[in-house]
């Protein structure tokens, strides 16, 4: 059990949570501690990561304290805030337990940016800027993510605060934020190829980088991954540039115009995914041409269209510089696990309130995000081990079947889970300590 955990104060409102840590939580937590020196650190992690897993509509610090015995709201600020310890070691420990899962190990990284509204103009890196999230130009922060994902198992690696220019520039902004004199303006694609780099020297592996087409449409990007011998595959919009031949003389037509004079005949079906519905399928052609980048420079790779079944839908373009020989089911399978990522952003907010936070500082804020990936790691984690505890019956199946998505458990329910148990421990403890007709109040 963590050590130093208070148990005497109580909590404001009924609590959501005993005051020893959950043991599953406890064993999940015991690689952690090295990074943490003293006792009141280890407890306000075991505190902080609770509050996290707690069914607290507002998971701030504040509210965290209020239902949580033995929390409180200053040991919790100082989580973030003045304890030292040093979250990017942290974040790599948790990198390191969870490649040790066995799995399929055929993974790609995900690179994506999510937006956090914000009313008040003085959270570091607060801006009007516009955010996927919002869907607009809005008062918000902007993190750059990058995330690991298989087929059946997917988690995030690392985050990175977007500084926007106006801050970059901003001295007095900076030093009441603390960012550090190093952090300088860097685009959004500059970011993402520094998380790349970073999760490859971590020792992290993975068949390619995949993208949505903010990223697939900035030949930048492109040409940062084509240097450092990266495979990928990422959408592109319908107005990407390419030429069917190499020669400068030949003509730069729009991904939209190759793929729509395209004979119906020469279309297939593909499928990639079985959902909740039945398995995702699309008709889809392939084409080796040429991406004209914004200096003129031609490079070869896969043009792939992909067109609804039937009806009108929308349809969809990618680009890979996978080799020629590569299986186009293989690359269009990669290119549909950015769900994965859409879905963190999603869980680590609606879940675990990563878009509460109400610090203001640099690393409070990325001390915040680390706490968040740990916490998440661990519903991957306990999802995980479920899995492995499920007996199957009927006909054996290989050890890593294309279609194990019916025998995983979705992080909420595993979520929704953790949030009973943690009740459950929590009124077995108050009912101990206070007389039946407090309850009834």
């Amino acid at each position: 059990m963590l050590v130093g955990m208070p148990t005497t104060a109580q909590p404001k409102r009924l609590p959501h949570a005993p005051a020893a840590l959950l043991p599953a939580l406890d064993d999940f937590l015991q690689d952690f501690l090295p990074c943490f020196k003293r006792p009141e650190s280890r407890a306000a992690l075991g505190q902080y990561l609770t509050g996290l897993l707690t069914e607290c509509p507002h998971k701030n610090q504040q509210a965290i304290a209020a239902i949580l015995p033995g929390a409180t709201e200053q040991q919790l600020q100082g989580l973030t805030t003045q304890m030292k310890w040093d979250e990017q070691i942290l974040n790599r420990r948790r990198v390191n337990k969870l490649r040790a899962l066995r799995t399929e190990g055929d993974g790609v990284l995900l690179v994506d940016d999510t937006g956090f509204e914000k009313q008040g103009e003085h959270s570091v890196g607060v801006a009007r800027q516009y955010s996927g999230t919002l869907g607009k130009v809005g008062n918000c922060q902007v993190t750059v993510n990058c995330h690991y994902a298989e087929r059946t198992l997917a988690w995030p690696v690392n985050t990175r605060l977007y500084l926007p220019q106006v801050w970059a520039d901003d001295a007095a902004r900076r030093a009441v934020s603390h960012i550090p004199a190093e952090v300088s303006y860097q685009p959004k694609y500059v970011i993402a190829l520094a998380l790349i780099a970073e999760a490859r020297a971590a020792g992290l592996k993975f068949a390619c980088v995949t993208a949505d087409a903010d990223y697939g449409d900035n030949p930048q990007f492109l040409n940062g991954l084509d240097a450092r011998g990266e495979c990928y595959v990422v959408a592109v919009r319908r107005t990407f540039s390419v030429a069917r031949h190499r020669g400068a003389t030949a003509p730069v037509q729009t991904a939209e115009a190759v793929l729509h004079a395209e004979p119906r005949s020469t279309w297939q079906t593909y499928r990639w995914r079985e959902g909740s519905k039945g398995w995702l399928k699309a008709k889809v052609r392939a084409l080796r041409c040429w991406r004209v980048d914004g200096a003129g420079q031609r490079q070869p790779g896969w043009l792939i269209g992909e067109r609804p079944t039937r009806g009108d839908g929308d349809w969809a373009y990618y680009w890979s510089n996978f080799p020629p020989r590569t299986p186009l089911n293989q690359m269009l399978e990669y290119a549909h696990r950015r769900h994965w990522i859409e879905q963190f952003h999603e869980e680590a907010k609606e879940l675990l309130g990563w878009d509460h936070y109400q610090g203001r500082l640099w690393h409070g804020f990325h001390r915040h995000a680390v706490l968040i990936m740990l916490s998440y790691s661990f519903l991957v984690w306990q999802e995980w081990h479920h899995r492995q505890q499920v007996v199957h019956l009927g006909r054996p199946r290989q050890k890593f079947s294309p279609r194990p998505d019916r025998r995983r458990q979705s992080l909420a329910s595993v979520h929704r889970q953790i949030v009973d148990r943690l009740r459950e421990l929590a009124m077995r403890e108050w009912v101990k300590h206070h007389p039946l007709d407090e309850l009834t109040k």
